[in-house]
């Protein structure tokens, strides 16, 4: 017959149990979404270099759709993805617009949902101004900025994230603007921390900016 006190023995070795296999029931679960640090290597074979020293991006002073200032201070505090294009683009602008409003979409409920902002920079302010971004990048998402300025600032910010842009000769006033379509990335201190080639590969895309942004937290940046 089970004495008083071997029950309670017996009752407090079965919550032991209970609670050991819940932690590692939810060390399993944790694990399974946190994601994966991948090697500089594996990064760039999914199509991301990330610079082994982030470049200081210089100061700048550019404006956004909205009117706002759009300066280095714009760039602090979360991630930002720059893309360079412009408006009359026929192709490769919008066809990147919506693959990164897939992204932010491809994001929703991840740990980094709520890390980055998207910015398309005009290579185009001749034709692209504030009312003129206003009227297209919202289109793609609410929240992504356009920017546009100077195009002596523009060509400035441009070169220090090494992305070039020209006139296409010819067209008259239908000319088109030569640029690359590779994604930036500016980490939360502001400084150019690597970039996505283009074409874009979503499913590697999320998984390898996952992996940056663990691999910085972790460094603690």
């Amino acid at each position: 017959m089970t004495t008083a006190a071997q029950a309670s023995g017996i009752k407090k070795t079965v919550i032991i149990v209970l609670a050991f296999i819940v932690f590692i029931v939810v060390g399993f679960v944790l694990r399974i979404f946190q994601p994966t640090i991948l090697s500089p290597a594996e990064m760039q074979a999914n199509g991301t270099m990330v610079f082994q020293q982030p470049r200081q991006v210089t100061e700048f002073s550019l404006v956004d759709h909205t009117g706002a200032p759009f300066t280095r201070e714009s760039v602090t505090g979360q991630w930002t993805l720059v893309f360079f294009g412009f408006t009359f683009c026929p192709d490769i602008c919008p066809t990147t617009m919506v693959e990164l409003n897939e992204f932010m979409r491809l994001i929703e409920g991840t740990e980094v949902e709520d890390q980055f902002q998207v910015v398309m920079v005009t290579v185009d302010p001749g034709r692209d101004s504030v009312e003129q971004l206003a009227s297209y990048v919202p289109f793609f998402n609410p929240d992504f900025l356009g920017v546009t300025g100077e195009f002596l600032d523009i060509h400035r910010f441009a070169t220090e994230l090494n992305t070039p842009f020209r006139r296409v000769p010819g067209g008259g006033e239908n000319y088109q603007m030569d640029h690359s379509a590779n994604i930036v990335l500016i980490n939360p201190r502001g400084d150019y921390h690597g970039f996505v080639k283009a074409p874009l590969d979503l499913p590697k895309m999320k998984l390898t900016l996952r992996s940056m942004v663990a691999d910085w937290d972790r460094q603690g940046f």
